[in-house]
């Protein structure tokens, strides 16, 4: 058993979900804020306490989805790896950040709907260029017949 502090995450996207190439692998780096409420019981109002920033990493198929799938804004819960990061920032100032390996990652359908589109097969992806190829071939001899046919 691994000695990781796996944690899940309640909260909001934090902006833009950034996707790039790490070697041969895709990883989606996005900011997810939770804050947390409670029930004052002697007034019974909700307070807001303070908002906490999760830098998430999604790894390879999960990372392309969470590109095309998430928003800012977006109400969402994620699974995964808790590490800590300290570095000195550019005013000279340590800072330590808290950062999750993701594992899962889903919006959070408490707080909406959403439609689930399942990733097509290896087989359904050649096959869909396949017939890409197939129709852009088909439609370059159709441009070329046609200028033979008014060239004459």
């Amino acid at each position: 058993m691994s000695n990781d502090t796996i944690v899940t995450l309640q909260g909001h996207v934090g902006g833009t979900v950034q996707l790039r190439e790490v070697g041969d692998a895709v990883v989606a780096n996005l900011r997810v804020a939770c804050t947390p409420r409670r029930l004052k019981r002697a007034t019974g109002e909700w307070v807001d306490g303070e908002t906490q920033w999760y830098s998430v990493s999604a790894w390879r198929h999960l990372g392309e989805h969470c590109a095309r799938s998430l928003n800012s804004g977006d109400p969402v819960v994620v699974h995964g790896r808790l590490t800590t990061r300290t570095y000195v920032n550019k005013d000279g100032v340590e800072v330590t950040t808290l950062e999750v390996d993701a594992l899962l990652v889903g919006h959070d359908l408490n707080r909406g709907i959403t439609t689930f589109a399942k990733r097509p097969s290896a087989a359904e992806l050649a096959e869909r260029q396949a017939a890409a190829r197939a129709a852009q071939a088909a439609q370059a001899s159709t441009a070329t017949g046609q200028e033979e046919s008014t060239a004459a």
